[in-house]
């Protein structure tokens, strides 16, 4: 060898350890929010033009001619493409990077217009999702706080003893099905379910369906459905305790939940304590106002929820749940207890079939105490049980569904006869055909039959929906019928309201009826070639509700047995139009901005029992930033609101408002988040305090602490 090359294969060597001498590893994982590995996500280090790609475990890897932190770009498809800072392998080995999904992308599963898995994108029935990102966002603590915020069109106000009452887009609380996990809830109050009980601790996301649903879920589902669904953690194990305070009314809400994955079980536990005082809205000589004060109460919420997975195609779900609140009235404080409880199987027999079978059970209960001492005057329970099935059949892009029920509802109350019970059993089946012949076009027809022992009567409904993919439109048109059975309470009601009135039932009272139509327009898209590039949506949804044999009271003259009153009838029908206007954009660098918008028309017999106040404009709307600034510090900032119009309502102290909300939160390390919330930002005040006011005092501010424990030893 000659000297020379002896001395050029020196250099080469020298130069090669020297640049490896410089160089180091950056290794990290991507994940979901839930802590599932994406696979393919897309990491970029823009400033050395280098790019990589997650593996099956969410994996990627990095060799760079630095050991400083470095700024990487990740993306994938559904998700918020965000700016994150890589550090060198021996520094945190590997990194984790959990990535937000995007409200714009319309890639994530609902189930609840369809009983089977759909992209949003996908589902010819217009549905609105709420995801975890959004709930957290809101820092809401119960499905009538999210609800408030989230929807325009939806409004939660005061009846009869300060019970909560709803109105979306002109219909009632017993028109709107409230579900968890596709299953039902006991118990009513002034024809409305115990909000309180719907608290969103383990809620991965909220579906919202529109109009008439009863082809797939039978009575109630009238004007529409709303199905809060459970998340899984994929996580080994994951810790979080909280807190907050509110200052209207030194409101202190505590909790916390615990998941764990072992092997073939997961399991996932969940507590929520709640304490609010009474507060004062006027003088009780402001004799124009209906509400002069909030009451104040205590909740306390305990969920678990336990999967075992036997085979690969077989797993058991079973559910336990127990509910307790107070209501401090003037002279005496109602008590609500609730006990739930379910088993579910769910089989997947092979690629293209799959079973379902399940067990329900719950029971809602209430009581009166005055000085402490149960009054056995105001006592109430309700008792369901229910067994359901449900069989899927798929092949390429098409599939059959069809389902049964079997339910047996018990009610005894002091609204019945000395206190008296009931009961009644209710069977049903239904068939849905689901076929997509082209890519661009979808077709869903369902069916239903119900029958109702107590009131021997049956309902056929049916469900007819339509999808047309237009690039870069989307087109959804349908029909679907509705219907609401008589209940026990309005059959068999024998009670004398605070000496104010009787109030009868009525056995012979038939089903009510809706026809709904529907008809939206979306577009989604993406803005490229400028910093303030990102994704969009936009939806137009305009609807028409025909709602027939609605169930009211009516004037009673009295008769040989009964005194004068009034009693449960059915009535001609309430006639419903409107037009829902959802936009959402979400920037890459952060920025995203949304507002929807409900215009609404009611006709025919409008403004009394489940009809009342309904607004003909309400509009929600937010803009908001959100930047991670190093590895362990990130925030997010919004400014939000709602507005209200003046109700269609006989009451000219019925007055239209707006409420303005600022939300700060951030994360100071890891796993450890602080909220800061002023709402009512411009202190709005109601002259005289209605039905339907706003229940303000004006400006309130709100400080909460999360800590996910498991994330301190990531």
């Amino acid at each position: 060898m000659s000297r020379k090359l002896a001395s050029t294969i020196i250099a080469l060597c020298a130069s090669f350890l020297s640049v490896n001498a410089l160089a180091d590893t950056f290794a990290g994982k991507v994940l979901d929010g839930e802590g599932a590995p994406l696979i393919g996500a897309v990491v970029r280090i823009p400033d050395m033009k280098e790019t990589a790609v997650t593996d099956g475990d969410g994996c990627f890897r990095f060799i760079l001619k630095t050991s400083k932190p470095v700024k990487a770009s990740v993306s994938y498809v559904g998700f918020i493409t965000d700016t994150y800072i890589l550090k060198p392998a021996g520094i945190g080995n590997p990194q984790i990077i959990r990535m937000s999904p995007d409200e714009t992308a319309l890639g994530e599963v609902v189930v609840t217009a369809t009983r089977t898995p759909k992209t949003l994108k996908d589902a010819p029935v217009v549905t609105r999702l709420i995801s975890a990102e959004d709930i957290a966002r809101t820092d809401a603590t119960n499905i009538q706080d999210l609800l408030t915020e989230e929807i325009p069109g939806l409004e939660f106000g005061f009846a009869m003893s300060q019970e909560t009452s709803l109105n979306m887009s002109g219909f009632g609380g017993n028109a709107i099905l409230f579900l968890v996990d596709g299953e039902r809830l006991a118990g009513e109050t002034m024809d409305n379910v115990d909000y309180n009980r719907l608290n969103l601790d383990n809620v991965g996301q909220v579906e919202i369906v529109k109009g008439a649903s009863s082809a797939l879920y039978g009575a109630n589902a009238v004007g529409g459905v709303i199905n809060l669904i459970s998340k899984e953690d994929k996580r080994p194990w994951h810790v979080n305790i909280n807190s907050r305070y509110r200052s209207a009314g030194n409101e202190w809400r505590s909790g916390g939940s615990v998941s764990l994955n072992v092997g073939k079980v997961y399991s996932n536990t969940s507590v929520q304590h709640s304490t609010v005082e009474t507060v004062r809205l006027t003088d009780a000589f402001d004799t124009e106002s209906k509400i002069h004060e909030v009451f104040g109460g205590s909740t306390v919420n305990v969920k678990e929820r336990l999967t075992f997975r036997a085979t690969d195609n077989l797993r058991f779900i079973a559910r336990g749940g127990y509910f307790f609140r107070t209501s401090n009235r003037a002279n005496y404080t109602d008590h609500y207890h609730d006990y739930s409880g379910g088993l579910r199987s769910v089989w997947d027999i092979d690629d293209s079939r799959n079973l379902e079978i399940s067990y329900s059970y719950d029971q809602y209960d209430k009581a009166r105490f005055i000085s402490g001492n149960r009054t056995d005057d105001h006592d109430y329970s309700n008792r369901q049980h229910i067994i359901h099935a449900l069989y899927s059949h798929f092949w390429g892009n098409n599939a059959i569904t069809a389902g049964a029920d079997f339910m047996h509802d018990y009610l005894t109350t002091y609204q019945f006869t000395e206190g008296g019970n009931h009961s009644q059993n209710t069977i049903d089946a239904f068939v849905q055909f689901d076929y997509s012949p082209v890519s661009w076009f979808n077709v869903i027809a369902s069916v239903r039959e119900d029958y109702f022992s107590e009131s021997r009567s049956n309902a056929l409904t049916a469900r007819v929906a339509t999808m047309f993919k237009l690039r870069p439109f989307s087109i959804r048109a349908s029909y679907s019928g509705g219907f609401r059975a008589p209940t026990l309470k309005e059959m068999y009601m024998d009670f004398d309201m605070a000496g104010i009135q009787m109030i009868y039932g009525n056995p012979d009272l038939k089903p009510e009826r809706s026809h709904n139509f529907n008809i939206a327009l979306e577009r989604t898209g993406h803005i490229r070639g400028t910093h303030l590039g990102g994704s969009y949506s936009f939806t137009a949804n305009g609807y028409y509700n025909y709602y027939n044999s609605r169930i009211t009271t009516t004037d009673f003259p009295g008769d040989a047995f009964r005194e004068e009153g009034a009693i449960y009838c059915n009535e001609k029908g309430v006639k419903v139009a409107g037009l829902d206007i959802n936009a959402r954009y979400r920037s890459l660098m952060g920025l995203g901005l949304s507002a929807s918008y409900n215009y609404l028309h009611v006709g025919g017999n409008s403004i009394d029992s489940q009809f009342s106040q309904p607004r003909p404009h309400s509009a929600t709307w937010r803009i908001d930033f959100e930047k991670r600034l190093c590895s362990v510090y990130k925030f997010y900032a919004s400014l939000s609101g709602r507005y209200l119009a003046k109700p269609v309502s006989r009451h000219d102290t019925d007055e239209a408002y707006s409420l303005w909300k600022f939300t700060f939160q951030q994360q100071v390390w890891k796993g450890i988040n602080i909220n800061f919330i002023i709402d009512n930002l411009l202190n709005y005040k109601p002259d005289i305090y209605y039905w339907n006011s706003a229940p303000t005092t004006g400006r309130t501010y709100s400080i909460g602490l999360s800590m996910d424990i498991d994330d301190f030893f990531k």
